[in-house]
């Protein structure tokens, strides 16, 4: 039932609005006329075009557009800090649904959309495939995430090199929430294998507002450290420095050729997810 459930969630958020969005083009023999172009040696000779041959006495390439299906990953932080809730819903709930909508939304494209799960002592992975079976299979698979322990070590990595040589898109839900650079050190080593990658940076409301009602006491989920705050003398300063702190990530993403946008999990998922697409076609335009 609740594969059912995550299928069904992943279906509404998709269908009615996100038809096309995410298809790949390229210049090509397609269907589609683009443009002209003077003939260069090595161009394939059955591309020429011999009307505009017989008009100018000149030879010259038709170029079209083509629709390609990309290969899509989806990573997923599965640190003890992704059990970070707000109310009854926690971070790793939202990962669960933005990986699901996407996963979704790719297999109607007729893309390969690939699961990995960066859980404490290793990485779960499947590779990219583009299947209906594979898809519930991954469903199976989000609906399993159970965050614990720390983030995964860079000796398991490899698991990451296992793609095709094509260009693919990676794409990261996490918190961000690290103790000595290592997310920052695996978006580096994703750098490496020149892919586009982009980072869903999750954020709980009442973390970015340091409204927890009721609490004088928190713990770090993933070190057990203990830290006593009086949340209204401590506010103005802590939204401050925040902000400041996810300024500094953003621009130290972008600087790296990283797409970043955080959302915060009272966001509507159609929402943020129709934000997203539409600002990463305009990206590409």
């Amino acid at each position: 039932m609740a594969i059912k459930e995550l299928s069904l969630a992943a279906k509404t958020t998709i269908d009615g609005f996100m038809s096309g969005i995410n298809k790949s083009t390229i210049k090509g023999s397609g269907l589609e006329f683009i443009q002209y172009r003077s003939y260069q040696p090595g161009d394939d000779l059955r591309s020429l075009d011999w009307k505009m041959f017989a008009r100018s006495d000149r030879y010259y390439i038709r170029e079209s557009e083509v629709e390609t299906n990309i290969s899509i990953r989806i990573l997923v932080d599965a640190s003890a800090s992704m059990n970070h809730s707000d109310g009854d819903f926690k971070k790793i709930d939202y990962a669960r649904y933005l990986a699901a909508s996407l996963a979704y939304l790719g297999n109607l494209q007729g893309d390969a959309i690939g699961l990995y799960v960066f859980k404490d002592g290793g990485i779960f992975s499947m590779s990219p495939k583009q299947d209906y079976q594979h898809l519930a299979r991954m469903f199976y698979q989000l609906e399993q995430i159970k965050p614990e322990g720390d983030f995964t070590k860079p000796i398991h990595y490899k698991e990451l090199y296992a793609g095709s040589q094509k260009r693919e898109l990676l794409i990261f839900v996490t918190d961000l929430y690290q103790k000595n650079n290592e997310i920052f050190d695996l978006l580096d080593t994703l750098n490496t294998l020149k892919h586009e990658v982009v980072v869903f940076h999750l954020m709980a409301k009442n973390e970015l507002e340091l409204n927890f009602k009721g609490y004088h006491s928190f713990e770090d989920l993933e070190t057990g450290e203990t830290l006593q705050v009086d949340q209204s003398a401590a506010r103005k300063a802590y939204v401050m420095a925040l902000n400041e702190h996810l300024e500094k990530m953003r621009i130290s993403l972008l600087d790296r050729n990283i797409y970043y946008r955080m959302l915060s999990t009272d966001q509507p998922l159609d929402q943020a997810l129709r934000d997203f697409l539409n600002q990463r076609n305009k990206s590409k335009i």
